[in-house]
Order: C-alpha cells, then structure tokens, then sequence
C-alpha cells in the first residue's frame, strides 16, 4: 500500500543529497516552503500532477519517485497514469482505488471506481470513497453496490455523508429485498420523508409489519427523528 510518509522520507533525502533547502524547491516547483514541509513530514501529497516536475528536479525516473512510497504494482500503474496525463487509465483492483482515494481528483476517482459497476462495488469500499466521490458518483455505485458485509455500524457511519438520491437508492435496496429490512431503524434519523413510504410498503407487503414497531420507537422534533429512550 502507497505510503505517503515513506514517500515524504525519500523526498527529504533527495532533496538534502541536492544540497537545496525547502524554499529552492518550493521556488522550482512555483509551491510555498510550507507545502514542501508537509510533503517531508508526509502530511499531505503533492499533486499527482507534479510528480513529473519532481522526478525532474531531482533526477530521478518516475516510477523510481512513486516507488519510495512502496506503492503496490497496481497502485504504482495508477499514479503513473494519471502523473503522466494519460485519459485511459485502468484499475485492475478495487483496493488500489480504494488506498489511493485521498490521493485522487473526483473526476479521475470516478473513473475508476465505476470500472467495477458491473462486477459490483461492496458497500464497505463505497464508504470509503463516498468522502471523496461527487452525489451522483455515490448513488450510481450504491444502486450496482453488493451488500454482503453491510452491518448497523457500518450504515451509520455512511448515511450522514449521502445525499437525498442516495438515500433513496439505499432504501430501494431494502424494498427490493436486497438488505435486510432491519436497516430502516438506521436510515430512518437521516431521511424521515421515508415514513410515508414505508407505511404504504407495509400496506403493500412489501415490508413486514414489523417495520411499523421501528416507526413507534421514534419520535419527531425540531431536529428530525429521534429515538425514544427506553424506560428503565
């Protein structure tokens, strides 16, 4: 997996076997001294785009620059690719994207990641990139998503980041028959204009009747839905 701090480390070493300080690099590369200090401490990562200019600038190849971060072989295509301007650039491995995420434009992570549409995204690596994707990145990969190893835990951490859409995806899911039901009780805080929708499936037996007892254990304010404490 890519390291950014491993990465930062060779930086630091080419940059003193150079014999420049931060602030003549900053100068060739037209970026602060502050930038190049983060890039050292493997705080942040140059943008891709710039690899080039720095494999230049200390007179070494490309993939001897992306390899100080000990990128995995896919990884290392990615980030060649895309420092490179290539427009076709290839996945061949969910992971990869997944790791390099932080490291990517959304334009380019959406290329990617929607290469796996057809052979489905699992829902974990959607939470993951969901933080770095657009809306309607999010909600076409939740519609071709697999669910094998959703759980509450998991739902609730990803709900909060998902637009209106998004979450309709998901509870289409639920009716569809393709998550379990129970997952309502997590979705409901964070889209309650479901309510409706899901009395009338119920109706429609659609969903169990179970469902109802999910709805009675909320309540609303001025906040949305919240759940009601249990009585002790």
């Amino acid at each position: 997996m890519f390291d950014t701090m491993k990465f930062g480390k060779a930086l630091s070493t080419l940059r003193k076997e150079a014999d420049m300080t931060q602030n003549e690099v900053a100068d060739r590369l037209n970026l602060s001294r502050q930038a190049i200090s983060k890039y050292e401490r493997g705080e942040s990562f140059p943008d891709i785009s710039i690899l080039v200019m720095i494999a230049e600038l200390f007179n070494v190849t490309l993939d001897e620059l992306i390899n100080y971060g000990e990128p995995t072989k896919g990884e290392s295509t990615i980030l060649k690719n895309v420092a490179k301007g290539n427009a076709d650039i290839i996945a061949e491995n969910i992971a990869d994207v997944v790791n390099l995420a932080p490291l990517l434009k959304p334009s380019i992570l959406t290329k990617l990641s929607h290469q796996f549409e057809k052979q489905g995204i699992d829902i974990s690596d959607i939470i993951t990139l969901a933080e770095y994707l657009n809306d309607e990145s999010v909600v076409t990969l939740i519609e071709n998503a697999t669910f094998d190893d959703i759980n509450d835990e998991l739902l609730e951490k990803f709900i909060p980041m998902l637009n209106h859409n998004s979450k309709e995806a998901i509870f289409q899911k639920i009716l569809d028959g393709e998550m379990d039901w129970h997952f309502i009780k997590a979705l409901l805080p964070y889209a309650d204009y479901i309510t409706t929708q899901i009395e009338a499936a119920v109706v429609a037996g659609a969903l169990p009747w179970e469902v109802l007892d999910i709805l009675n254990d909320y309540y609303w304010d001025t906040n949305g839905y919240r759940q009601k404490q249990s009585k002790s």
